[in-house]
């Protein structure tokens, strides 16, 4: 009877050892990892250090998180600007668990976790992107106004082009800034951090802005913009190409006129040479027989006059002295 007993006994101790066993008394934290302890669903433990640990079997349980800096990806949101321009911004952000007894209670997972930073998170970026100006959201600083551009143009022969400078180097001036893209993301982070760390134990280390992309509405009037502007600069360039041709053509007229007034001046003088000499030639001919040169001008007269008569009526006159007798009698 007694050994009956102590059997029941050894077996009641077996069970409630492998009980206690298989419950596991000992959990591990890995690096990069925390873990809280509760009773009853009462915490009443953190663990941040990594190692192997004990629990009470059947009575605690662990809750393991990491411990490290996480990201949060917002979905992108179509966000009216302060001019009523729609933009989808495209927002992230870094987070940790700090307080992790008041994570627990709160949020008790990470999926859980994950919900209240988008409900948190979103509204903010919404709120700040609303009541500021678009080139506020989209440029951080204001070097865009301050940078001296200076677009150099050549032309065919590499004179500089300054009809065209203003309009190809960009002098347009941009709205400024007065907080910026940077400014924008910080804003987001102070109205994001004033309730969250009291709230859910979670310190939110920065908001982004990853990425700002036109509405397709916006984007066409964004593209209009730079056709028009491409239009400006085409019509400076087919005004200047203009403006060339008729410099150039006027240019080539004046030295046409030039060029025709000096030819002509020097074939007037050749002529007048050619002339006088023929002059002296005929002379000195006239000078050596005079009687032959007065023939020898009267066949020549005859070749060309004669031809031209369509009726001679008589050739009983002076001019025609030569006709019948080469001595002109």
């Amino acid at each position: 009877m007694k050994n009956n007993k102590l059997v029941i006994v050894l077996v009641a101790v077996a069970i409630i050892v492998g009980a206690i066993v298989f419950a596991g008394p000992f959990y591990t934290i890995k690096e990069g990892e925390q873990a809280v302890v509760t009773q009853f669903g009462s915490v009443v433990g953190t663990d941040v250090v990594a190692g192997l640990k004990f629990k009470i079997p059947l009575i605690q349980e662990v809750q393991i998180y990491p411990n490290k800096i996480m990201s949060w990806d917002g979905e992108p949101q179509l966000v009216p600007t302060e001019e009523n321009q729609f933009i989808w911004v495209d927002t992230t952000a870094r987070w940790r668990i700090v307080d992790l007894k008041k994570f627990y209670e709160s949020s008790k997972s990470l999926q859980r976790a994950y919900s209240r930073l988008d409900e948190i998170i979103d509204p903010a970026v919404r709120k700040i992107i609303s009541t500021n100006p678009l080139n506020e959201a989209v440029r951080s600083t204001d070097i865009i106004n301050e940078t001296k551009r200076t677009g150099t143009l050549t032309g065919a022969n590499g004179e500089e082009i300054e009809g065209l400078k203003s309009v190809i180097s960009g002098n347009t001036a941009f709205n400024p800034i007065k907080i910026g893209r940077r400014q924008i993301s910080q804003e987001i982070k102070l109205s994001v951090e004033k309730n969250i760390l009291n709230q859910f134990g979670i310190e939110v280390i920065d908001v982004l802005i990853r990425q700002i992309r036109y509405s397709d509405q916006l984007t066409e009037s964004v593209y209009n913009r730079m056709i028009t502007e491409r239009k400006q600069i085409a019509e400076a360039y087919r005004s200047y190409g203009e403006g060339q041709r008729k410099e150039l053509e006027g240019k080539m007229e004046r030295e046409t006129k030039t060029l025709l007034s000096e030819a002509y001046t020097k074939s007037e003088r050749i002529k007048g040479e050619a002339d006088g000499k023929a002059a002296r030639i005929y002379a000195d001919a006239y000078n050596a027989d005079p009687e032959f040169y007065q023939f020898w001008k009267s066949i020549e007269s005859y070749k060309t006059t004669l031809p031209q008569f369509q009726k001679t009526m008589t050739t009983d006159m002076d001019y025609f002295k030569y006709l019948y007798s080469p001595r002109g009698r």
